[in-house]
């Protein structure tokens, strides 16, 4: 099974994830942006793009892995990626639906303003990352559109990481 903590950056998705590994027996992270990074070390590069996830190699590449790295060790995988584009995460989740993995989708949803101050207080990437910020609209839009249908959505807007992470493991745990 995969547990996807999706949602845009700066929701807490790294953080819960490692949260969730330790609630659910036999789980492992994977961050799927590994992925992304392997691609962007090819030289000469690929065509210039603002985000590897527009590369077509990097979305099958992602179902491949998850698929191999199951296959070898089992449980559960849990990945913390987000996804804003829905052509993509159709792409993703019937490729994982093609190997039969069960996939539970979640969002870590908090509302704007919250997203602002973690951004603006975010000790790891720094703060106000130009990134983050730039993704808080086409999330907005995405949840608006298709996202929060496609997911369940936790909304950490007054939860700890913990909290959210403890939301989710139940809820994949039944």
């Amino acid at each position: 099974m995969i547990v996807w903590l999706n949602g845009t950056h700066g929701a807490g998705k790294t953080t819960t994830s490692a949260l969730v590994r330790q609630l659910i027996p036999e789980s492992r992270v994977f961050d799927a942006e590994k992925v992304g990074e392997t691609l962007m070390d090819i030289s000469p590069g690929l065509p210039e793009t603002d985000n590897f996830q527009h590369w077509p190699p990097w979305r099958p590449l992602v179902v491949e892995t998850d698929r191999h790295v199951l296959a070898y060790t089992g449980g559960t995988l849990v990945v913390p990626m987000t996804v804003l584009v829905e052509e993509y995460w159709r792409e993703i989740s019937s490729g994982l639906a093609r190997h039969a993995i069960p996939v539970r989708h979640f969002v870590l949803h908090a509302d704007r303003e919250t997203l602002r101050g973690r951004i603006a207080g975010d000790t790891v990437v720094g703060p106000d990352s130009p990134f983050r910020l730039a993704h808080l609209d086409p999330y907005a839009e995405a949840a608006r559109s298709w996202l929060h249908e496609e997911a369940e959505v936790v909304d950490t807007t007054h939860l700890t990481p913990a909290e959210a992470a403890l939301r989710i493991a139940q809820a994949v745990r039944g």
